[in-house]
């Protein structure tokens, strides 16, 4: 009797390791909107995920100021204008490989009056036949002439 039921939990467990092991690896669920952030952000990282699981740099891009005071720190170093930080994700990301499949995860919004915030947050990449990658992003927002954009990105 003893045998019978241990046999029994072993298959069972067995099945439950086998089936965790052969399903392909859960993304973390996208958080857009967290508390205090303006609804537009919300929407333009929604725009930008899209853009960039579609392999589109150039709309991703959309949700930067078109400025050549953009700022971006990575791995790298500074980066500063738009035309600079689109072709650095060019030349790092060339192709929908290197890019992967992204999602975004904000943790808190810090406000710095109406027209401004600090977007805390992480972000996930899963490479079919490469590494995954993931970091952390601190993204200043401002809204210039109506619109927000980023106008500094430190992402690791």
């Amino acid at each position: 009797m003893f045998k019978a039921r241990f046999a029994a939990v072993l298959v069972v467990l067995s099945a439950s390791v086998c089936t965790c092991w052969s399903q392909p690896s859960q993304l973390p669920e996208p958080v857009f909107q967290v508390a205090g952030m303006p609804v537009e952000v919300a929407e333009i990282m929604t725009s930008q995920l899209e853009s960039w699981n579609a392999s589109d740099l150039v709309g991703f891009m959309k949700g930067y100021w078109e400025h050549d005071s953009l700022m971006f720190v990575g791995s790298t170093g500074l980066t500063r204008g738009h035309r600079a930080t689109l072709n650095r994700y060019i030349k790092s990301y060339p192709n929908a490989q290197a890019m992967g499949k992204l999602t975004f995860v904000n943790q808190e919004w810090i406000p710095l009056g109406m027209d401004a915030g600090w977007l805390l947050g992480s972000w996930h990449l899963e490479k079919e036949g490469l590494e995954d990658a993931q970091g952390m992003y601190t993204l200043l927002w401002r809204k210039l002439e109506g619109a927000w954009v980023i106008v500094a990105d430190h992402s690791s």
